[in-house]
């Protein structure tokens, strides 16, 4: 069984919760939400009850619309046809997948307010109109966002918890790694990038080091992606899936924004607004906005019309950049590891740092100048977030982030923004593939170390 950090999350809700709210964990199909609540359950608990909506019968969806006013008949008909004992505070109940069953979700209210059992609910597409219609969402849920395993959960997999401690405690210290630990950390990252962060992927890889086997598992994942496309984006499937197959190419270009204009001359973003919000509520893409005047409160100089469109696994990219290859040989993909041959380094490396800082808990904004104006120069900056910074009394700033791929690289782009906009901006991080440095307020990391950011 991988190891979560999500796990001590579920275990704080239930000991400060005390049944008081539900907790709702959203996240993308085969993320681990069900395999992780299932385990949590059957530790935690006397008994667990989970409820599986894409395969319940309608029967049983039904009665959360029969007997939403006579609770004890329904728990009665839920312990009696899934073969579960009900024990009052000690049993949690899990609607799975709880979107393919709106009516239960319109309950919650109820069923936590009546404090017999605890609730859990998972789902993806929770927001989509189909999903909410006609139920009132409850002010009793408690939400997180279960992603892809993240880098440092990818090192315990591969059984590197050590090297993982390692590398948080250097990043504290601003202290480099031992070049052998360095290397070998990198090395582990390539892999990480390569496999990506689902878990049957990732259990599959470390059970057998064999990327044939992990390919044939994302490309399920994928598959099964594009049926969900198919069944429920309604109206606007093109648009979804001409967005998903246009990320690597997009990412591809030295300017990474999405440019609508490859799906069509005619394509505008009012009618792809839609289509880009069904991949990001489906955890399926991390949208990353342009910030047009960077300052504490991104979101605030948000432009929506000018995005870069990220996978939310970067695994998930590999294999989709390879999509017109069925059949990816062993050799490939170790071509690919050792840095030779094969798909855009540039790309896989700042899809990479977009996981990261997303499993970090950053919403991602990017900044972006053309320089075509008279007396306007060139700027473009991968990603921002924000940091209290030591100098300014621990108050927050804007941190800018640049991403490189290759060793010898310029940083004409941040100089240039660090003296347009100085004192808003904090710490300044290059991510690279050499050894940390520390010059002033920029500190130059090792791609490794961006899960830390």
């Amino acid at each position: 069984m991988l190891k979560r950090k999500a796990y001590d999350k579920l275990l704080e809700w239930k000991n400060a919760s005390s049944g008081a709210t539900a907790l709702l964990i959203e996240g993308a199909r085969r993320v681990g939400k069900s395999t992780l609540v299932k385990e949590f359950g059957e530790n935690e608990y006397e008994s667990c009850l989970i409820i599986d909506f894409f395969q319940a019968p309608d029967e049983v969806r039904g009665y959360f619309s029969e007997y939403r006013a006579d609770l004890d008949t329904l728990f009665l008909y839920l312990s009696t046809f899934y073969g579960v004992e009900l024990h009052e505070r000690n049993t949690l109940i899990v609607f799975d997948e709880v979107q393919m069953c709106p009516s239960a979700r319109g309950l919650i209210k109820y069923l936590v307010a009546d404090g017999r059992y605890d609730y859990i609910e998972t789902g993806s597409l929770l927001s989509i109109k189909q999903n909410v219609s006609d139920i009132v969402i409850p002010s009793e849920e408690e939400a997180f966002e279960l992603g892809p395993l993240d880098f440092e959960e990818f090192l315990w997999a591969m059984g590197e918890r050590q090297l993982a401690d390692l590398i948080k405690s250097q990043f504290n210290k601003l202290k480099p790694l031992p070049d052998v630990l360095h290397r070998k950390a990198l090395g582990l990252l390539r892999e990480y990038m390569l496999v990506g962060g689902m878990p049957k992927p990732v259990d599959v890889y470390a059970a057998q080091r064999s990327f044939v086997a992990v390919d044939k598992e994302k490309r399920r994942i994928l598959s099964l992606y594009r049926n969900d496309v198919a069944r429920f984006a309604r109206g606007y499937e093109f648009k979804v899936v001409s967005i998903l197959d246009g990320i690597p190419g997009q990412l591809s270009k030295r300017e990474k924004k999405f440019t609508l204009s490859s799906i069509s001359k005619s394509a505008r973003m009012r009618s792809y607004e839609e289509a880009f919000f069904w991949l990001a509520d489906a955890r399926i893409a991390n949208l990353c906005y342009a910030s047009c005047d960077p300052s504490v409160g991104l979101s605030l100089s948000m432009d929506q019309t000018s995005l870069k469109c990220y996978m939310a696994d970067t695994g998930l990219l590999v294999s989709l950049a390879f999509a017109d290859d069925l059949g990816v040989k062993e050799s490939v993909y170790r071509t690919v590891l050792r840095g030779e041959i094969g798909i855009n380094e540039g790309m896989l490396t700042e899809n990479i740092v977009a996981q990261m800082l997303v499993a970090g808990g950053h919403n991602l904004f990017f900044y972006s100048q053309s320089g075509k104006s008279e007396g306007e120069e060139r700027m473009e900056i991968d990603f921002l977030i924000q940091k209290p910074y030591s100098n300014a009394a621990g108050k927050p700033r804007i941190s800018p982030i640049e991403v490189k791929s290759p060793r010898q690289y310029g940083t004409t782009s941040l100089d240039r923004f660090k003296k347009r906009f100085d004192k808003k901006i904090g710490t300044q991080y290059v991510l690279h593939p050499k050894q940390m440095k520390v010059e002033q307020d920029r500190v130059y990391l090792p791609l490794y170390m961006g899960f830390c950011l």
